[in-house]
């Protein structure tokens, strides 16, 4: 089955596998001509089906020249490089391409230059985020390209992202637990999501598909979806107490008021909303960054980090580790200031009144 994909397709829109295990889809009405479309997930889907529906003949695109950005990127999206993508990060990726196609589908994918990605980032520069998201997209396009066989140079190669002065989706801290603990008790379903969340640090997408059967004893261990690593956590009694108190799924500890597993998507807003009502604006990811600051000023080493919360490298983990430390060392260099200081000034007067009231008291003549 393909991610995504819904389960009753358009009217006269017919699914066939074909002899390489390629799913194509063709517009037929009854036993007339059949007209292949896009993916159904390919954002020239609607326009493609909606000329089917009225007669007209569907626009040849660019990518049907085998020599064209827009025909290496359609490739890019049948390979297996693309298949190992989280169905999120090929959802944001697909409308990336789309708009690559859009302005620049029929240039020639041997013609694109470091200087073309450069161009691209460059025309995206008002927000950053979305411009290096597109580099992302590109270096992932041609990397598989590369390896193919289908460029000699990778352009991506060497070009830099742009620099976001920003910290991302803001943190919760210990205000917003408390706030949010008043708001929904033990035995809902929003406090069973926040307790699963603070003491695992997973993912939204992680959230929705643990369950009983990743649990032996106290010890919980899941596959993530974003990175395929195993995290491996521990859960007080009192998290397996409100696991009991609490309707969940078979196999699923968090389900919808319908019984029925979230989706990624749906349960972000699901907890978005809870969030909002306990008077917090804030999201799932900012639960995942406070577990990560306690964990690593209760001392946690980059590893350690790395392994709770699944990051394929140190340099996530080390923007907490770091943090920790300057703190720690920050306190450990004032308190060496301090005992110098107090090695070399005289102690305080005994009592209240100050070296200036003493010594006027003693300069005073007797009568």
């Amino acid at each position: 089955m393909i991610p995504d994909m819904p389960r009753k397709l358009p009217l006269n829109v017919t699914r066939q596998r074909t002899r390489h295990g390629k799913v194509v889809f063709y517009y037929r009405v009854e036993k007339g001509p059949r007209t292949r479309l896009p993916d159904i997930g390919d954002p020239d889907f609607a326009e493609a089906y909606a000329a089917c529906v009225s007669g007209a003949p569907i626009k040849k695109k660019a990518n049907e020249d085998a020599r064209t950005l827009a025909w290496l990127i359609a490739r890019y999206m049948e390979s297996s490089a693309w298949k190992e993508l989280s169905d999120g990060t090929r959802r944001q990726r697909s409308n990336i391409f789309h708009h690559v196609k859009t302005d620049s589908g029929h240039v020639p994918f041997k013609d694109v230059t470091s200087d073309s990605i450069e161009n691209g980032l460059e025309d995206r520069r008002h927000t950053p985020v979305q411009a290096n998201n597109f580099l992302k997209a590109m270096m992932g396009l041609f990397k598989w390209a590369k390896k193919d066989h289908h460029v000699e140079v990778n352009p991506t190669v060497g070009v830099d992202r742009l620099k976001v002065k920003s910290d991302g989706f803001p943190a919760w801290d210990l205000a917003d637990v408390r706030r949010y603990c008043l708001k929904w008790e033990i035995g809902t379903p929003q406090r069973l999501a926040l307790e699963i969340a603070m003491h695992t640090g997973f993912r939204r997408s992680d959230l929705v598909l643990v369950g009983k059967q990743h649990l032996r004893d106290n010890v919980l261990s899941l596959r993530t979806t974003k990175t395929g690593s195993v995290v491996t956590v521990e859960l007080p009694q009192r998290v397996l107490d409100i696991i009991k108190v609490t309707k969940t799924g078979d196999f699923h500890f968090l389900v919808t008021s319908f019984g029925k597993p979230f989706s990624t998507a749906g349960f972000g807003n699901w907890f978005g909303e809870a969030s909002r009502e306990a008077g917090i604006e804030k999201n799932t990811h900012g639960v995942r960054k406070l577990a990560a600051t306690m964990a690593a000023n209760g001392g946690a080493t980059a590893h350690e980090l790395m392994s709770q919360f699944g990051w394929a490298n140190s340099k996530q983990a080390e923007v907490y580790t770091r943090g920790a430390d300057r703190a720690r060392l920050g306190v450990k260099s004032s308190r060496i200031v301090s005992e110098q200081l107090g090695n070399i000034l005289p102690p305080h007067p005994e009592t209240g009144e100050g070296f200036t009231a003493k010594n006027k008291t003693k300069s005073m003549p007797k009568k």
